[in-house]
């Protein structure tokens, strides 16, 4: 067995994935053409998923938001990400959902959240991938409209809706703004994550996200490779960050060239298309993800935005371990991370890291000799 197959083949957690983001750029067309909804003239259909930077990046994951306005629209993107998940091995899935763009256009939460919670039981009927959902605030818009999404999530409970999450624009838009809406989520029993440290916030948005938020995880949480004093408590107290190995061909820190900015381009169709600049000068070992893993902070892999990435589940670790350069035992330790990291019961955990555990290792043991005895130690 070679090893894009191992790596498409291992069962999988997937902790952060943005449903918007997860969709295929031709269903984006085909219900932005059926909303009504104007887009942008292209040549070829993946030019709308285009960027070069991370705010063209959320202009396009907006308007992908606002294409999608019934409750067959989100029963429709959900069900295709799921599938492609599925085929990559994702067995359990926690995802994102933004309603907070929905409202601003007209959409209401209920007629959101009804569509993906279809798109979800019809998924896991085909499929048998599990899905829970998240829901997303902007940290760009007010605290006082994060208040009001935890009580729409509290005045409409679902089973599949598990948790509060906090994404967008890092800089300028701190996690304490979030403070009351977090606390209010935390007081109707929901789960708790923010996106930290992921580009230009602060190494300390980890902490107040962790203290004063209550968060359960991190989402990326790349800079926190700039302080060893966070690095050793989140490690100490077995923190999960919630990471994808590529990313909007944004700046990352690197811990031993303090200020320099650092591109990890997306690996996708977008180098074909001109989009990516420079990749021969990508320094891989350079990874934030290395120094996280080296560090022994509870990492694992994510795909984020699988459709405007044009890169799936599985593409996710194949990209860690060719590019980065992580091994067999390392991504299992990922798996492991990743169900630990998991919002379901300790008895499934306990579970799935069993069998799940004994499955990879029989894959493992497939993997072309020669590879093994290169790489597995």
């Amino acid at each position: 067995m070679n090893l894009e197959t191992f790596l498409t083949r291992i069962p999988k957690v997937e902790l952060h994935c943005h449903l918007h983001g997860a969709v295929k750029v031709r269903s984006f067309i085909d219900i932005a053409t059926k909303n009504g909804i104007d887009l942008p003239y292209y040549s070829k259909p993946e030019e709308l998923y285009a960027y070069r930077d991370h705010k063209k990046f959320l202009e396009i994951y907006r308007r992908v938001c606002y294409s999608v306005q019934t409750q067959d629209d989100f029963r429709r993107i959900t069900y295709e990400t799921l599938e492609e998940a599925s085929l990559s091995g994702v067995r359990y899935r926690e995802m994102f959902w933004s309603p907070m763009e929905h409202l601003g256009v007209g959409v209401s939460f209920k007629t959101a959240l009804d569509g993906i919670i279809d798109g979800i039981h019809d998924a896991e009927r085909d499929f048998g991938i599990v899905c829970r959902i998240i829901a997303g605030m902007n940290r760009e818009k007010t605290p006082e409209e994060a208040v009001e999404i935890v009580h729409l999530m509290i005045e409409n409970p679902r089973e599949e809706l598990i948790g509060l999450g906090l994404g967008a624009n890092e800089e300028g838009n701190p996690p304490e703004k979030f403070w009351k809406a977090y606390r209010l989520a935390a007081d109707a029993g929901f789960h708790r994550t923010a996106h930290a440290g992921e580009m230009r916030g602060h190494y300390r948005n980890i902490e107040t996200c962790l203290d004063l938020l209550g968060c359960e995880r991190i989402g990326h949480g790349y800079r926190i490779i700039e302080n060893e004093d966070i690095m050793k408590r989140c490690r100490d107290d077995g923190v999960v960050f919630e990471v994808t190995p590529f990313g909007r061909s944004y700046v990352l820190v690197d811990k031993d060239h303090p200020g320099e900015v650092v591109n990890f381009p997306v690996v996708s169709s977008g180098q074909e298309l001109g989009l990516i600049d420079e990749r021969s000068e990508v320094n891989w070992s350079r990874h934030p993800l290395k120094s996280m893993a080296n560090y022994g902070l509870k990492i694992m892999i994510n795909s984020d935005d699988p459709g405007i990435f044009m890169v799936d589940p599985a593409g996710a670790y194949i990209h860690a371990a060719m590019n980065i350069g992580f091994n067999p035992n390392e991504i299992k330790g990922f798996i492991m991370n990743g169900i630990d990291g998991a919002w379901i019961e300790e008895s499934d955990k306990s579970m799935w890291k069993k069998t799940w555990g004994e499955e990879i290792d029989a894959l493992i043991s497939q993997l072309d000799p020669e590879y093994a005895q290169n790489h597995i130690r």
